[in-house]
C-alpha cells in the first residue's frame, strides 16, 4: 500500500453485526489498518439506522441476516456516497449485494488479508473520489457497475468478486481452475471452476474462445503474431480449430 495515500485519508468507520465474535474479529483488524477509524459498533441494523449519523461515516462493514432488519435492505436506505463492505456467511446474496452499491463482499470467516484488500479497495476508491476532476465520476463507475448485465461474479478466495466483462483481457484454464487476467491488477484471480462454466458466463458477442485453455476478450486483441495474440510478455496459442474464428473476426473489423 503506498504511504502517500494512506496519508490522504482516514476512513471513519462502523460495525453492523449481530454476532459478538465476528465484531471482535473485525474490531481487531480495523485497529490494525491506519487508515481506518472505527466510530461505533451495532449489533442490529434497526439500531444502526436511528443512532448513527450516516453523514460521519464513509465506510460500514455490514452482516445480512439480522432481526428485524437485514443488511440489504438497510443498504438501499443509506445515503450511496457511504460505502458497504458486506461480511457474511452466505454467498447466495453476493448479487444482490452490488445492486446495493456494495463495494466488496467477505466470506465469514474473513481472513485478516481479505480484509485489508477491502480496506484498500475502499481507500482507493475515496481518494479517487476526493481527486476527481469530474464530480460524478464516481456516481457513474459505482453505477455501471452495479448493471449486472455488465459483470461476471467470481468466488476466489473466500469472496465473491464482481469484475466488469470490460476490464477482462484474458482466461486461462489450468484442470479445474480458472485464471482471469484483469487491465487493473498484474495478478489473475484464481477461481475453482471449469472453462466450460466460465465460457457459459460469458457473453459470445464480447467474448472468444481461442484454444482449449484460453478465452481472450475481443476487443483487447491489439498484436497477433505466428498464431499466438500477443498480451505484453504472455503469448496466447490460437489454436488450428479457433483460427478461422478468429480471423473472421480480424477481418470484420
Amino acid at each position: 500500500m503506498n504511504n502517500n495515500m494512506a496519508e490522504t485519508q482516514k476512513l471513519n468507520c462502523i460495525i453492523i453485526d449481530d454476532e459478538p465474535l465476528a465484531t471482535k474479529l473485525i474490531e481487531s483488524y480495523i485497529n490494525n489498518v491506519d487508515y481506518l477509524n472505527l466510530i461505533g459498533t451495532y449489533q442490529s441494523a434497526i439500531k444502526a439506522m436511528t443512532e448513527m449519523d450516516i453523514n460521519d461515516v464513509d465506510l460500514i462493514f455490514l452482516d445480512i441476516q439480522m432481526p428485524g432488519l437485514n443488511g440489504i435492505d438497510f443498504a438501499k436506505n443509506i445515503n450511496p456516497k457511504c460505502r458497504i463492505v458486506f461480511i457474511t456467511a452466505f454467498e447466495q446474496y453476493a448479487i444482490e449485494s452490488y445492486k446495493v452499491n456494495a463495494l466488496d463482499y467477505l466470506l465469514k470467516p474473513v481472513s485478516f488479508q481479505n480484509f485489508k484488500k477491502s480496506a484498500e479497495k475502499a481507500l482507493q476508491w475515496y481518494n479517487m473520489t476526493k481527486h476527481s476532476n469530474n464530480s460524478g465520476t464516481a456516481d457513474n463507475e459505482s453505477a455501471a457497475s452495479n448493471d449486472e448485465n455488465d459483470v461476471i461474479f467470481i468466488k476466489s478466495d473466500h469472496k465473491i468478486i464482481q469484475i466488469k466483462y470490460a476490464d477482462i483481457k484474458f482466461i486461462e484454464c489450468i484442470k479445474d481452475y480458472v485464471k482471469i487476467y484483469t487491465e487493473y491488477s498484474e495478478f489473475p484471480i484464481v477461481s475453482l471452476m471449469t472453462m466450460k462454466n466460465v465460457e457459459q458466463k460469458l457473453p459470445s458477442e464480447q467474448f472468444m474462445r481461442v484454444h482449449r485453455s484460453y478465452i481472450v476478450r475481443k476487443d483487447k486483441i491489439q498484436l497477433i503474431s505466428r498464431n499466438k495474440i500477443i498480451f505484453g510478455e504472455i503469448e496466447i496459442p490460437i489454436s488450428i480449430t479457433h483460427r478461422n474464428e478468429v480471423k473472421k473476426y480480424i477481418n470484420s473489423r
